[in-house]
């Protein structure tokens, strides 16, 4: 019979479970999770009352998930993916780890926060830029971007874009 750590509970004993302490804040997997949620529902152009409804939820649900408050299940997550046309896998890309260790978890909550890259605007743009239909106003548009970009104050003075 397997020896239980005594500072374990016996349901979670030999699964490799890590214990967070009470009142420490939501688990950086769960914040990551729900950020790639938040990211691949903006990319889609979908509301979080869009997302809550297709699964059965309230928006303040959806909210809960993004932030990394609540943690999201194996079921539901295999919904998300779904709904948001995205293999389960992506919602763990960029982390780093394996059985039994601790995961690093490469872009945080604050990185997300910082990131323009992942902010609501940037994708919003983006999602407007590829709506344009003709390949050469589309192009006429990302050169005056850049222009733009390069003479605006704290723009860089780069060639490459």
């Amino acid at each position: 019979m397997p020896k239980i750590d005594e500072g374990r509970n016996a349901r979670s004993a030999g699964r490799g479970t890590r214990r967070r302490e009470p009142g420490a804040g939501p688990d950086p997997i769960d914040i990551h999770v729900g950020s790639r949620v938040r990211l691949r529902r903006t990319l889609m152009g979908l509301s979080q009352a869009a997302l809550a409804r297709s699964l059965g939820l309230t928006f303040q649900q959806i909210q809960k998930y993004e932030k990394g408050y609540n943690r999201i299940g194996s079921s539901r997550l295999f919904q998300i993916a779904q709904i948001l046309e995205a293999p389960v896998s992506y919602f763990f890309e960029a982390m780093s780890g394996g059985p039994g260790a601790e995961f690093a978890v490469a872009e945080t909550h604050e990185f997300y926060d910082a990131d323009p890259m992942a902010k609501r605007e940037t994708l919003e743009l983006v999602r407007a830029y590829y709506r344009i239909g003709d390949p050469a106003v589309r192009r006429r548009v990302f050169d005056l971007m850049k222009a733009i970009g390069r003479t605006a104050p704290g723009g860089a003075e780069s060639e490459d874009g």
